[in-house]
Formats: structure tokens, C-alpha cells, sequence
């Protein structure tokens, strides 16, 4: 039967975008399948043998599938609190036209094609569903048992971020448990990290999360230190609590986390990772970025780095000579790597939304020569343009989101109002507001038509040369005028 509902011939070992799971428990929906696949991509179809506990699940890209099995085989996802196997399917496709019993899980397939975006897949997949998203905030309780390894705020902010963007986390011993409280920006994000990372563990054997919604609407934090943090708010006192000496609020993370064997890092699987061991995305790790759905037709190796520049630095930038739409990003170290897919991942560049990930490669290579390359591929390496490069930098205190309201520095004297926007406005920009620091007029704020809009104005005219040796540095600002 499966052989009549699918078409196509591989080896089970070879790589497909069909993956075949199974062990799933009954009562599992085709929405829950469907989120495991979010986070690497596009779903494109889904196949449910509901009698055999078993269903097929079909990627947009081989890359994609390859990312899944990667992340999932050290370590196994759990629906319903039981663990489920992934492999890749000997199909190269799905066909479900006219299968009974399908109905649900297509429609609830249509819900997360309507919207590419991860988060709002989620949501759609299970209205699709019939079902009703949870009616919970965006604070979730975590218990971790059986805590061998010390677990840190920063190791449970790399874990949890890749689910979405965290604003705060209180961590805090209670009933003699180690027990913390993580704040997303979004219910839906706080919905899907507690059904990914329920019942994992961070480290092999230990460390056993414990997942529930917290009746807490909002988290109050007073400190900034390592057992309380904010991450909207640099300016927030350390608090009576004694610093460690390798704790730096100056960097993006704090503390970099030490890479434990057998910890669970999401997506940052290294190739050489052994069975059941998972390294958390600190340093070492990996750096190197799988970047797709770009725009072929507009992209280049420096507007990538300019952008991903922004969150880190960028070594080399390569663009996939034969699929134009896929790029590698290589940055200066894993943090930097993870920071960027914080911010980026999703993100409207050039009329299409960007994914971003981290890559299987560890590094980028330079073309050969005599190589045909058409200029795709650079190297940053010892680019003047780093932002990061100075530990004590300003900037690790200043990365934000990409906003319609951008930071400009080290504007001259003579420039006036009038000349940045007409700047603006040659590039492209709708110019919303603009003012000059009061206290500084080398530094303005310009308001501009969209967040896509101020993204393709920060990669044209970062380092734009004013004369006279005098350079345009253009950052994303907090701010709105």
C-alpha cells in the first residue's frame, strides 16, 4: 500500500526529502508531526498511516531533510512524551491525491503553506487542525531533573532561543529542584519549544527537562547576572549576588558556554558528532551558515556580509554557484553563528523570506585556481569593516533586531538633514522621520518605510564614503523617532 501512495526509488540510507517516522503514539495529529519539520524548512506534504503508528513527512529540499535526520538522530524527538524514529524514506515524493483518511492532515499541511514563517505555521497547522492553540501566555516553567552537569542561565538560553526570541529568564531552586522561568516575545514560540524539548535531556544520561506553561503573564527582573537576566535591557544593575570572574555582560551571551559531551544544542550538530552526543553551540562549534530562499537575482557576497555583519563577524561568504537562491556565511565563532539566526532567521531580503541555519560544513573553502567561481565566493577574513573585532566594543552592547529605524554614526559636520535623506531616497528608502542625537550630531536616527526597506539600506550604505576619508556606519537601532 505505502508503495501505491508514493512514487519514486531509493536506497534507504541515500538522502530524500521524504522522511519516514515511526513509533508515533495514537491520539498524535498530523500538526504535531508536521512541527518537527518546521525548524528546518518548508513542509510540503505529509502522508499519515494513523493503523501503523507511522507517517511520511516531505521537505522542500534534500538540505532540509538532511538537517532534520541530523539534528534528530543524536537526539530523539518525543510526541506525547514517547520517543519517535526518523529515517529517510526510500521515496523521492509523496503522492496523497484521494487517500482516505487524509483529509485532517492536508488541511492542517495548507495551514503552514499559507505562511512560510515558522511560528505562524505552528499556529495555522493546528486552526487547520481543528484545534485551538493553548489559551497560554508566553512564560514557561522548566524543571530540570537529575542535575549532574551544572546547568547555566547561558547554556538555557542557547537551548531556548532557537525556538524564538527570549526576552527574560529567572532561574531559582525550589522543593530542593532546579527550576527556571523563560519569557518568549511569543505564546506560539513558548507552545512550540515546550512540545520540542519536553522530556529531552541537555546532557546524555542527565539533566531531564521538565516543560509546563507558567501562570506568570510577565517576568520581573531586577539583575542582570547569572541567575536572572534580561535580555531587552543591557543598563539593569548586576545585583548583590557575587560576579564571576568569567561572567561579561558586555558580550551577547555572557559567559561562552563550554561544549559538554552529549549536550543538546538545536540544529548545531557537528558532522563529527558521535551517537547521542550533541554539542551546545558555544566555542568551539560550528560557525558556518546555511543560508537559503534568497533572491538570485539581487544578492551578493558583500551584501551578505554586510548584513550578517551586523551580529557578528563575517570570515567568508560563499553563494552556490549552481542554485544562485543558497549561500554559506562563515562568522568568527559559534556564538556569533547562533546570534544571527536569532535575528535573521525569517527575515525579508529582496521580496523573500530568508532561512538560516547552521551548516554541516565547518568551514567555508576558497575556489581553487583556475576554479570557475564567477567572484561567489569571498573572504572577510581581514576585513577593516568588523564590528567585533575590539572585545570592549560598544556594538556587543548595541545588536537589535532588524528594525525600520536605523542608527547612523560618524556623520561629518557638513552633512546636512537634507543630504542623508535625499541619501536615503536614491537608494530606494521612503525617509518616515529623522533626527540628530541632541548631545552628539555625528550620530542621527532616520525612520524608514519597512523593515525590509531599512534592511536593503543598511547593506547599500553602511561605509558609504562621505569624502575625505569620512565613512557611514549604519546599524539597526532600538528606537523609534
Amino acid at each position: 500500500n505505502e508503495k501505491k501512495k508514493s512514487k519514486g526509488n531509493r536506497s534507504p540510507c541515500s538522502p530524500s526529502r521524504v522522511l519516514h517516522i515511526r513509533q508515533i503514539p495514537s491520539g498524535v495529529t498530523g500538526a504535531e508531526v508536521v512541527s518537527l519539520g518546521l525548524p528546518f524548512g518548508k513542509v510540503t506534504n505529509l502522508l499519515m498511516l494513523r493503523g501503523k503508528g507511522q507517517a511520511f513527512l516531505e521537505m522542500a529540499s534534500v538540505d532540509a531533510a538532511v538537517s532534520m535526520v541530523s539534528y534528530y538522530t543524536p537526539a530523539t524527538p518525543h510526541l506525547h512524551n514517547q520517543p519517535v524514529y526518523i529515517q529517510y524514506s526510500n521515496y523521492k515524493e509523496l503522492r496523497t491525491d484521494n487517500q482516505h483518511n487524509q483529509a485532517r492532515p492536508q488541511a492542517a499541511l495548507q495551514g503552514v503553506n499559507a505562511v512560510q514563517h515558522g511560528n505562524l505555521g505552528i499556529t495555522s497547522t493546528l486552526a487547520a487542525e481543528g484545534a485551538v492553540l493553548p489559551s497560554h501566555g508566553s512564560v514557561l516553567r522548566i524543571i530540570v531533573e537529575n542535575v549532574f552537569y551544572p546547568v547555566t542561565l547561558d547554556v538555557l538560553y542557547q537551548i531556548f532561543s532557537k525556538f524564538g526570541f527570549v526576552l527574560k529568564i529567572v532561574m531559582f531552586h525550589k522543593n530542593n529542584q532546579f527550576q527556571a522561568l523563560l519569557q518568549y516575545a511569543d505564546a506560539t514560540n513558548a507552545y512550540y519549544a515546550k512540545m520540542s524539548l519536553d522530556g529531552h535531556s541537555i546532557y546524555t544520561g542527565c539533566c531531564i527537562l521538565r516543560i509546563d506553561f507558567s501562570k506568570l503573564t510577565n517576568l520581573t527582573v531586577k539583575y542582570n547576572n547569572d541567575k536572572s537576566r534580561d535580555f531587552t535591557r543591557i543598563d539593569l544593575p548586576f545585583g548583590d549576588g557575587q560576579r564571576t570572574l568569567e561572567t561579561s555582560l558586555s558580550t551577547p551571551f555572557g559567559p561562552s558556554v563550554p561544549p559538554v559531551p552529549g549536550a543538546l544544542g538545536p540544529l548545531a550538530v557537528t558532522t563529527s558528532a558521535a551517537p547521542g552526543h550533541v554539542t551546545i553551540p558555544g566555542i568551539p562549534g560550528n560557525s558556518v551558515l546555511l543560508v537559503s530562499n534568497l533572491n538570485p537575482e539581487a544578492i551578493t557576497p558583500y551584501g551578505l556580509f554586510i548584513l550578517f555583519g551586523v551580529y557578528g563577524d563575517v570570515h567568508r561568504v560563499k553563494i552556490m554557484f549552481k542554485k544562485r537562491g543558497i549561500a554559506l556565511v562563515q562568522m568568527a565563532d559559534a556564538t556569533q553563528a547562533q546570534l544571527a539566526i536569532n535575528y535573521l532567521n525569517g527575515q525579508r531580503l529582496y521580496g523573500r523570506v530568508m532561512h538560516a541555519t547552521l551548516s554541516k560544513y565547518q568551514t567555508i573553502q576558497l575556489p581553487r585556481e583556475g576554479q570557475e567561481d564567477k567572484g561567489l565566493t569571498k573572504d572577510y577574513s581581514n576585513s577593516p569593516l568588523h564590528r567585533f573585532k575590539n572585545p570592549c566594543s560598544k556594538n556587543f552592547q548595541n545588536i537589535f533586531p532588524p528594525s525600520a529605524t536605523l542608527h547612523l554614526s560618524n556623520i561629518p559636520p557638513s552633512v546636512t538633514v537634507d543630504d542623508l535623506k535625499n541619501l536615503f531616497k536614491s537608494k530606494g528608502s521612503t525617509v518616515k522621520g529623522f533626527k540628530f542625537f541632541q548631545k552628539d550630531c555625528k550620530m542621527a536616527l532616520i525612520q524608514l518605510g519597512s523593515v525590509e526597506e531599512a534592511v536593503h539600506a543598511l547593506i547599500e550604505l553602511h561605509n558609504h564614503d562621505f569624502g575625505e576619508n569620512q565613512h557611514l556606519r549604519v546599524s539597526f537601532s532600538k528606537s523609534t523617532i
